[in-house]
């Protein structure tokens, strides 16, 4: 099922200075004097589009820094008179909607803690009607595509066609490398529902640290994202809110530098011809593929018949770790990862374990004499 959105392309309301798109700031705006400074230094890069400041910050406990509040609105108006890069902002309720647009604010954005309330997202909605402005949307904090989904739309219900969503990754029980997990598949599925829509990757969020900003934003770039959000400060060691996640606009540079921007589709007819007999080649194995599941779930019915008739249970564990141990031993050494292993192999016995129970809860055919 698609996502019918209506909306307007990129490039024809927001000018990239330099390719990759490049949204960068503080973020945190902290001073009048740390953020005008900042963004002199991103614009001599030659390779930021937007400049980007957090004015409302909303925060996990109170009593921590909550953003420097309205004040900055008129920071962030001298910076765009000083430097002419486009300015961005946050904004959580109808009131921060009013006060950034009367400061002539060019592009809001909704956090990802107010995309995982629709309450939240359709006061700011509310507030947007009749309004012609950019606005980008951050996936909610939990992994739900549903919310992330219903937030864009509610947005653009609301008349707003300058529209972009922003992959600023996800929170998880589970302790890893990064801050918010990228969980890349939740991007890619929403770029499967809405082709159309920009999708801009927010690594400082995900990585939560600035040595793994290269690598996400690479990635980003190689899945055809539309363009990064980077958080930069003057001096990152003495900033008020996310110090270890930021850059510095010099570092910011040399690491847009590093990157490597992939086009998504070539016109070189080798190329095509070569692609497309790979193509070919994949999906005549995804129809052996799906032939063979079938097979096996053939196989499946018989087996729930078989146990329903003898009274026995459908779960048997040590069958299942059996399976486990060596269809993965089997997978390690055909060099496929045992992670995805692990997961299709779970999939396909989460559908066995369905087909039996339905077998089980069926009447069983009785022969007619």
């Amino acid at each position: 099922m698609k996502l019918n959105l209506n909306i307007q392309p990129l490039n024809s309301w927001l000018k990239i200075t330099s390719e990759p798109l490049l949204i960068a700031g503080p973020c945190s705006a902290e001073t009048e004097e740390q953020l005008i400074a900042t963004a002199h230094l991103l614009a001599k890069t030659g390779k930021v589009s937007v400049l980007r400041a957090g004015i409302w910050k909303p925060r996990t406990r109170p009593g921590e820094f909550e953003g420097i509040g309205s004040i900055g609105l008129q920071w962030l108006k001298l910076a765009k008179e000083e430097t002419g890069l486009p300015t961005a902002v946050e904004v959580a309720t109808a009131k921060h909607v009013e006060e950034a647009l009367k400061a002539g604010v060019d592009i809001l954005w909704v956090g990802a803690r107010s995309t995982v309330n629709p309450f939240t997202v359709q006061e700011i909605a509310d507030a947007l009607k009749g309004v012609d402005i950019p606005v980008m949307v951050k996936n909610p904090v939990n992994p739900d595509l549903s919310l992330w989904c219903g937030a864009l739309e509610r947005i653009n219900n609301a008349g707003i066609t300058k529209l972009a969503a922003i992959h600023r990754g996800f929170s998880s029980y589970e302790k890893t490398a990064f801050r918010n997990e990228p969980m890349w598949e939740l991007a890619i599925q929403l770029k499967t529902l809405a082709p159309e829509l920009p999708i801009i990757n927010d690594p400082s969020h995900i990585c939560g640290n600035r040595e793994l900003i290269q690598y996400v934003a690479q990635k980003a770039l190689d899945l055809d994202m539309q363009g990064l959000m980077i958080e930069s400060h003057l001096d990152p060691s003495i900033a008020w809110t996310d110090a270890k996640q930021q850059l510095t606009p010099v570092a910011l540079s040399e690491l847009m530098d590093l990157l490597t921007l992939r086009k998504p589709e070539s016109r070189d007819k080798e190329f095509a011809d070569k692609l497309a007999q790979l193509r070919k080649n994949i999906d005549k194995i995804d129809d052996q593929i799906i032939q063979k599941m079938a097979e096996r779930m053939q196989i499946v019915q018989k087996i729930g018949e078989y146990k329903r008739d003898n009274g026995v249970t459908i779960l048997q564990v040590n069958r299942w770790d059996e399976i486990m141990n060596k269809r993965g031993a089997f997978a390690s050494a055909l060099k496929l990862d045992l992670n995805f292993t692990g997961k299709l192999l779970e999939l396909i016995h989460s559908e066995s374990i369905r087909k039996q129970t339905e077998i089980m809860n069926a009447k069983p055919l009785v022969e007619e004499k």
